[in-house]
């Protein structure tokens, strides 16, 4: 990463959260953001010099150019912000989040990263403050890097601004209202910090609440797992109105002993000894074997999540148990809840 001089340097680990059930409700204790569905990132600021640093301590900046220009423009000259690179699109007269254009962002060729640069621009979301000038803000509490994080950004015009302020609250009741509805414009669950709470780099020491529910889906297919021992991925559909059977992603976190029971259980349903399906390749690793195998549509099995994205589980889902009561044609995506339809404009700081 490019050389900065600030009282925080590159690479900084970014406060964690813990998951919990419910927005916590302690009074005058927490104060409550939406939780962005991004790539995270720390954006240090010394100048023209501008490194945005991923979870993970790696450089993505290249990947983002028009990003790393507004940064020069619409954020302090010199400062580190924590925050969420976004893809807004609009859709449907409503602008939302699109993790699939943002994955999409991350891709070795120049020449690619430019044209969709300029065809699903990011954002930059920053929800915390942690230097500013040549003050570093780690032991401060949350009430003073909140203002430091509103100094931080550069008024400019809605239309050409790329670098946003989250939207806060002190109330959990508008926090829960937020877990409700905001769904719908993309966002992924509420964050709840400690008001008086430093910035700890690399701890759990925020809240996050996401949103789960359950589904019933038809195994229609698995992947063996990488050790050669049982079952991987199990690979799940659901039927569409005129009666195909849609793949919507996979369960895969079994133990040992769950992965060689599974794979007995739906061995026998096989289409055939030898019948073997491609998959889709992964963008993160394209090396990944992508085959499985296609079985008879017969089994039902309960499964948690957290959202849609298009016709697609979100994340990888957790599989509950079998449902022999249930019947697989049953299994459609009309019992899918379906969010209220917020645009993202509702979300962020005016």
């Amino acid at each position: 990463m490019g050389g900065v001089d600030l009282p925080v340097v590159p690479p900084l680990a970014p406060m964690l959260a813990t998951a919990a059930a419910a927005v916590p409700t302690e009074a005058g204790r927490w104060c409550y953001q939406p939780k962005w569905d991004g790539f995270r990132a720390v954006v240090f600021r010394d100048g023209d010099e501008v490194v945005v640093q991923s979870r993970s301590g790696k450089d993505l900046g290249r990947y983002f150019p028009e990003l790393l220009a507004a940064l020069r423009t619409q954020m302090a000259a010199r400062g580190v912000l924590d925050g969420e690179i976004v893809v807004p699109r609009r859709r449907d007269g409503r602008t939302r989040l699109d993790w699939e254009a943002l994955s999409q962002r991350i891709h070795p060729a120049a020449s690619r990263v430019a044209l969709l640069a300029e065809q699903t621009p990011a954002h930059f979301i920053a929800f915390d403050a942690v230097a500013t000038g040549q003050t570093a803000l780690l032991d401060a509490p949350l009430t003073v890097r909140a203002r430091a994080l509103a100094a931080l950004l550069c008024p400019v015009p809605p239309e050409t601004r790329r670098c946003h302020r989250s939207t806060a609250t002190d109330d959990p009741a508008v926090a829960a209202h937020w877990l409700a509805t905001f769904e719908g414009a993309g966002l992924d669950g509420v964050i709840a910090k400690r008001r008086d709470g430093p910035y700890r780099p690399g701890r759990r020491d925020m809240v996050k609440v996401k949103h789960r529910r359950d589904a019933d889906c038809v195994a229609m297919g698995y992947r063996l797992h990488k050790s050669g021992e049982g079952l991987g991925s199990l690979l799940l559909g659901l039927y569409t109105d005129d009666g195909r059977l849609q793949m919507v992603g996979g369960a895969a976190a079994f133990r040992a002993s769950q992965r060689r029971a599974l794979l007995d259980e739906l061995a026998p349903l096989r289409l055939g000894a030898d019948v073997v399906r491609d998959g889709e390749a992964s963008r993160w690793n394209s090396a990944a074997d992508k085959r499985w195998v296609p079985i008879r549509p017969e089994r039902v099995a309960e499964v948690a999540y957290d959202q849609m994205e298009g016709a697609r589980f979100r994340h990888t889902v957790r599989f509950v148990r079998w449902r022999p009561d249930k019947d697989p044609a049953d299994c459609t995506f009309a019992q899918l809840d379906v969010p209220l339809a917020y645009d993202l404009a509702d979300v962020l700081e005016p």
